[in-house]
């Protein structure tokens, strides 16, 4: 509203309030016309969604099918419109895309099927990789520097022996210092506890992963575990910071600083000092076995959680595991130059050859994760739809993978998330839910 109606509109409410009052209307008539002054005056406040995917008045084109809706899950884009962009900002965009080991090249395939279906402002440079090999090849490493954004199909990781980890290379090469999953109650995914909706940021360079083994002598190996000020300081700034830009209102510290004093008492000491400079934001810490136990019983308490390397994926595996499997939780790292978007708990199915060989990879925790890199690049609105389609095929109970108890193919699933992402039509406004 521009400045000179809101004045005319309050001058106009006065008048009202003071000609009832003049006629003998005393205060029943002047009631509602304060209470419209006060209302019109009275800044609007937003105040967090209880469910992760935003909620939509029923008169939106891009509203849930009415089997969905009528099961309480709707979609609203508020996040969509608040995006203002720049002239040439639809132009198309570079993504570095790692095809992965097993399943990787057809959930990937999957989720480019739908890129290419919504005409998503952006193309691919694609590369085909293997947990196997002894190194990140230079080229990939080039091509993220190069684009800033990568989505990757999942890399197995040898166990024992000496090959070191490619998901470990990737992330120390770009100071990806931060991981996010995303575990949260999907529509059509029925679980044991409702109202989960857990964020897991965890330090993503040190701890435990800082890959400093050694055999001392025969039979004796030490593994170092590192924690620095600099890196817990940067981790607990990250958490913080996403709590406070998405309206959550508690970041939990996971740690073991009973037992590691020094190692996990340095990292909580970060916590505490970055938790003074957010005072509108409750901090809270738990030790890691504690806070396992808490999550199987009462998810729905925790909000942001914190947490050294180790510590995270094994809550980030708990807590996906509670919202409905690994397999429809996204995720991605990022860091200050970089991001790089996968499926967000352990991709342990990757090698899965029944799946492989029947072509039924569920694509879902992919899909969800292109979504989250969509708004990465500044393209929410394709994100919305996106997530519009992959959320109206699971409520629908029609097209599900063996993972999710159904038969579908990984190309069924597609086509059936590509059908619905079509009904929703690039630059309709979508109001939110008053």
């Amino acid at each position: 509203m521009a400045c000179g109606g809101g004045s005319q509109l309050t001058k106009a409410l006065l008048r009202r309030a003071a000609l009832a009052s003049r006629h003998g209307a005393g205060a029943s008539a002047a009631a509602p016309a304060a209470a419209a002054l006060s209302q019109e005056a009275r800044p609007q406040r937003h105040t967090r969604q209880s469910s992760p995917w935003p909620s939509s008045s029923s008169s939106s084109s891009l509203s849930l099918s009415p089997r969905v809706a009528a099961g309480g899950y709707q979609h609203q884009q508020s996040r969509s419109v608040t995006y203002m962009p720049k002239p040439g900002s639809g132009a198309a965009r570079p993504v570095t895309l790692i095809l992965g080991d097993g399943t990787g090249p057809l959930v990937t395939d999957a989720v480019v099927q739908v890129m290419e279906a919504m005409r998503a402002p952006l193309y691919f440079e694609t590369f085909e990789c293997s947990g196997s090999m002894s190194c990140m090849p230079a080229e990939i490493l080039d091509s993220i520097r190069r684009n800033k954004v990568c989505l990757k199909g999942g890399l197995r990781t040898p166990v024992g022996g000496g090959t070191s980890s490619l998901n470990m290379q990737l992330r120390k090469e770009l100071d990806l210092f931060a991981s996010l999953v995303m575990c949260f109650n999907v529509p059509g995914v029925d679980t044991r506890h409702e109202n989960v909706n857990v964020v897991v940021i965890r330090e993503n360079t040190e701890g435990e992963y800082s890959g400093l083994e050694h055999e001392v002598v025969p039979g004796v190996v030490e593994s170092l575990k590192v924690i620095t000020k600099h890196n817990s300081e940067r981790i607990a700034k990250y958490a913080f910071e996403y709590a406070y830009l998405n309206a959550r209102k508690t970041v939990t510290a996971v740690h073991k600083a009973n037992i590691m004093k020094l190692a996990d008492g340095l990292f909580l000491e970060s916590c505490r000092e970055v938790a003074k400079q957010y005072k509108g934001i409750k901090y809270n810490e738990v030790i890691v076995d504690n806070c396992c136990m808490q999550l199987v019983a009462r998810p729905e308490q925790f909000d942001v959680m914190v947490t050294p390397n180790l510590y995270g994926t094994l809550v980030a595996n708990t807590a996906a595991g509670i919202a409905g499997g690994t397999g429809v939780m996204p995720g991605g790292n990022v860091g200050l130059e970089h991001a790089v978007f996968e499926q967000g708990a352990s991709a342990g199915n990757v090698g899965n050859e029944w799946l492989v060989q029947n072509k039924a990879a569920n694509p879902t925790a992919l899909l969800l994760s292109s979504a989250m890199m969509l708004r990465h690049l500044q393209f929410p609105s394709f994100a919305d739809r996106l997530e519009h389609g992959v959320y109206n095929v699971l409520a629908e109970r029609k097209v599900r993978t063996k993972e999710l108890g159904g038969d579908s193919t990984t190309q069924e699933f597609v086509d059936a998330v590509i059908a619905a992402v079509e009904k929703a039509p690039v630059g309709k406004f979508i109001p939110s839910r008053k």
